[in-house]
């Protein structure tokens, strides 16, 4: 499921608020730092993020609907990722360090959000997830094999 294309939300209604609401309590159960919908089963371009979240600051998740990156930067930084999808394993991975992203919030609003450092990271990261794209995609063909079956191994000791 998690390489399925997501459909653009219509609508953003009762039910897509409570999806986006799910979202983020499962992001910070997990914990983790963003969440697409895909990743619960969900095909709608719904993503939730919260770089910023400790046990010092206060939760201010961003949700974004039909996410899109209209922008980037040619620099690029390498940031170490992981994902709640494929869990224990971190890989550094190098994206353009700024992005811009367009987006519907939780009001049916257009907003746009210049991105940089963990930000961008994680926007990039989250709408890759919406176009069936996976972090280790951007690894090399050898690192990505090894990660696959290492995964598939682990999935199977604990199933």
């Amino acid at each position: 499921m998690l390489r399925t294309k997501s459909d653009a939300v219509d609508r953003i209604d009762g039910e897509i608020l409570s999806i986006l609401d799910n979202m983020a309590e499962t992001m910070y159960a997990a914990p983790g730092i963003g969440l697409a919908a895909i990743q619960v089963g969900i095909t709608k371009r719904l993503v939730v993020i919260d770089c910023e979240h400790s046990e010092e600051k206060k939760k201010s998740p961003l949700y974004m609907v039909n996410p899109e990156i209209v922008w980037t930067s040619s620099e690029l930084s390498v940031y170490k990722e992981g994902c709640l999808s494929i869990p224990e394993f971190y890989e550094e991975i190098e994206r353009p360090s700024q992005c811009r992203v367009k987006y519907l919030d939780k009001k049916n609003k257009v907003q746009f959000l210049h991105c940089d450092g963990l930000l961008a990271t994680c926007v990039q990261h989250e709408i890759d997830h919406l176009d069936g794209k996976l972090f280790i995609d951007y690894l090399s063909r050898l690192k990505r094999t090894s990660i696959e079956k290492k995964f598939i191994k682990q999935y199977k000791q604990k199933a």
